[in-house]
């Protein structure tokens, strides 16, 4: 049972990285660069260090005091990653919410699951006995179902006219979008990557008597910081280019709802850590699992928000088929910690 609150805690994460973006929808006048920089400020940096403050005393002596491999992986692939999160913003803005994070999630999930155990030298646990094939079987299955998705936006864009995209999706564009969400699906991986990548961390926290759910508190805190620094670096100097500082004295309003969608950001990467420990051996999928339930939710939600409105037939048939396969792919995620 615990395995299995692991996974449901996870998909849990998935939710919050479907609906982070909403508050962004009634943000005006600051614009993109802006508004970016303070969500990274309260999603990458306050909330991750407020939550690991109050779950693991001392963690900032842990992060400090770690080797200077697991520091640059965990801060470097936390990098990384903030290349890939700056152009998560631009693949929402091409694609919608529902078909943009079903893309870029679905890329960002099979990089960020089936790489790790392949560089460190783990490549038979994915298939070591049964519990693990069908682990594995979901990742694969989670992709026939992204590809659904891709093929349904495809679809669409051929059957939409001009004017019917820009109600759906005001600036949408398959071929940009699509370029923006293979590089930034791909580089996003970089988050698990670190998150993997400071097990030394999670060891030492576990040692000094913290309760396991939370032992993965310095981890998440040092990656975020790699992908802080790139995301700010980034937004400065648009501020600067493009004389937005002014953005910075808006109404209070639009500083809430950007801080908000940094919140809820930062929730899915909390819930990954603090179910990883109850799902044992097969931890390593703990990241597909957030990433499959993201485009599960982030694919209904685009069609309560009406992306997909006027679209024919078979654009709807490929979707259905999409969400039927991924919510397939989390049962299977969750009957594999079962067996």
């Amino acid at each position: 049972m615990n395995a299995i609150t692991g996974t449901l805690l996870c998909a849990l994460g998935g939710i919050a990285g479907a609906t982070f973006a909403l508050p962004f929808r009634r943000i005006r006048g600051m614009k993109y660069e802006s508004y970016w920089l303070v969500y990274a400020v309260a999603g990458l940096v306050v909330f991750p260090f407020a939550l690991a403050k109050a779950t693991c005393p001392g963690f900032l002596d842990m992060i400090f005091n770690a080797d200077g491999g697991t520091l640059c992986r965990c801060i470097g692939f936390g990098a990384l990653w903030g290349l890939g999160g700056l152009t998560w913003g631009l693949m929402i803005r091409y694609l919608g919410i529902g078909l943009g994070l079903a893309i870029g999630c679905g890329l960002c999930s099979a990089t960020g699951t089936l790489i790790p155990p392949i560089v460190t030298g783990r490549a038979g646990d994915l298939v070591k006995d049964l519990p693990a094939v069908v682990t594995l079987a979901s990742v694969v299955i989670s992709l026939v179902g992204i590809v659904l998705v891709g093929l349904a936006g495809k679809f669409k864009e051929g059957e939409l006219d001009a004017e019917a995209k820009k109600r759906a999706v005001a600036e949408f564009n398959f071929k940009k979008g699509m370029v923006v969400a293979l590089f930034s699906g791909i580089a996003s991986a970089g988050m698990n990557f670190g998150l993997q990548g400071g097990e030394a961390l999670a060891k030492a926290a576990a040692a000094s008597g913290v309760d396991a759910k939370w032992t993965g508190m310095p981890v998440l805190v040092a990656v975020l910081w790699g992908g802080f620094v790139v995301n700010a670096a980034w937004c400065l100097w648009q501020n600067a280019k493009n004389r937005s500082f002014a953005d910075y004295s808006k109404p209070c309003n639009a500083w809430f709802l950007a801080s908000l969608a940094g919140v809820v950001w930062a929730m899915q990467f909390a819930c990954q850590k603090v179910g990883e420990p109850a799902m044992g051996e097969m931890s390593y999928i703990s990241f597909a699992v957030v990433m499959g339930s993201c485009v599960l939710f982030s694919s209904l939600l685009g069609v309560f928000l009406g992306e997909w409105k006027g679209t024919g037939a078979k654009t709807r048939l490929a979707l259905v088929s999409g969400l039927v396969v991924l919510a397939l792919s989390i049962a299977t995620a969750v009957a594999a910690k079962t067996m």
